[in-house]
């Protein structure tokens, strides 16, 4: 099987072998065997985050395609919601507005697995899983055992966790999410999605009517999965956003985004970069472009290679280093080929 079945892209080339892993213990037997094998294998689920490629893999794939939901309801500590790996995101945070389960809903419309949440520390719109994540169930691939790991332990920080830092020794069975009650959304923290809703930054709206104003602006993006949309033919953000020392921060032009994090760094905005150093929206090459809706997304036009995307990839890092002397870092996974 090509990976280009499997991923967002559709792109990159053929696994040897692939087992569907459609319970946990299929999944963690899977897991340890290749492991055991010297065969150490690629975990793919969704699909959001991978850039494989052209020339494919030489490791087992194993996908995760674990099911099911348990809830444990409290009116004080309110849901607590321990979800399978393979589950897919955007249907639990849609069920999640409909039970009135809040603090997700921000994070509608993203694509790809429950499981895959913690290792990026997924985030959208002023929320991120991190914010509601209580725990985390793991196989220790190391110490061949399943563990349960608090989300004090899990390293978050933005798009990053230990399960990132540490990518070949945890494997995500279920995560745990505590979600408060009640039809009110978590306070706003975007400023583009609070002007969409008409509110002002830490008020509050309908859970339900915040989760349809990210999903038409992730629309308006490209940023919602769409068969006949090839601006959504892509891994979503292609550049985290850079995050730089205070005095770094300042030989940013003077027009340039700022947002202070706690620690005293600043966090600027990549599509700002890319846009300000030459690059708009579709520009590319035939069968690879930036989206025509947002220049963070890199796409494949159709029938394009993995080779032809990151040539895009490089040009525009490269761009933004000469123009602002920043390197913008890749948000994917890149499997079997580097930037």
């Amino acid at each position: 099987m090509d990976l280009a079945e499997l991923t967002t892209l559709r792109l990159g080339g053929p696994a040897p072998a692939v087992i569907e892993a459609a319970t946990e213990d299929v999944l963690v037997d899977a897991v340890r065997i290749a492991d055991e094998g010297g065969d150490p294998p690629l975990l793919v689920a969704g699909g959001s985050n991978l850039v494989v490629a052209d020339e494919g893999v030489e490791r087992t794939v194993i996908r995760v395609l674990t099911q099911g939901v348990v809830v444990d309801l409290d009116s004080c500590s309110g849901a607590m919601v321990t979800i399978q790996a393979g589950e897919t995101w955007d249907a639990i945070v849609a069920r999640a507005v409909d039970e009135e389960w809040t603090g997700v809903e921000a994070l509608s419309g993203i694509p790809g697995s429950v499981g895959a949440t913690p290792i990026q520390n997924v985030g959208a719109y002023g929320q991120e899983v991190a914010q509601t994540i209580a725990s985390v169930r793991v196989f220790d691939r190391y110490d061949r055992e399943i563990r349960t790991m608090a989300a004090a332990d899990c390293g978050f920080t933005y798009r990053s966790s230990r399960f990132k830092a540490e990518p070949n020794r945890f494997v995500v069975l279920t995560v745990t999410f505590q979600l408060p009650l009640g039809d009110l959304g978590a306070p706003i923290a975007y400023a583009e999605l609070a002007r969409t809703l008409g509110v002002e930054i830490g008020e509050r709206a309908p859970a339900a009517r915040v989760r349809e104003a990210v999903l038409d602006l992730r629309r308006g993006k490209g940023m919602v999965l769409d068969a006949d949309d090839h601006d959504t033919w892509s891994v979503g953000s292609f550049f985290t956003n850079p995050i730089l020392p205070a005095e770094e921060a300042e030989s940013l032009p003077v027009d340039a985004p700022r947002f202070v994090q706690p620690d005293g760094s600043v966090k600027t905005s990549a599509a700002w970069l890319i846009e300000k150093a030459g690059f708009t929206r579709g520009h590319g090459s035939g069968r690879v472009s930036l989206s025509t809706k947002h220049t963070l997304a890199l796409t494949n036009r159709g029938g394009a290679t993995t080779a032809e995307l990151l040539a895009l990839a490089r040009e525009v890092r490269d761009g933004v280093r000469s123009a602002f002397g920043i390197t913008l870092v890749p948000e994917p996974v890149l499997v079997g080929c580097e930037l």
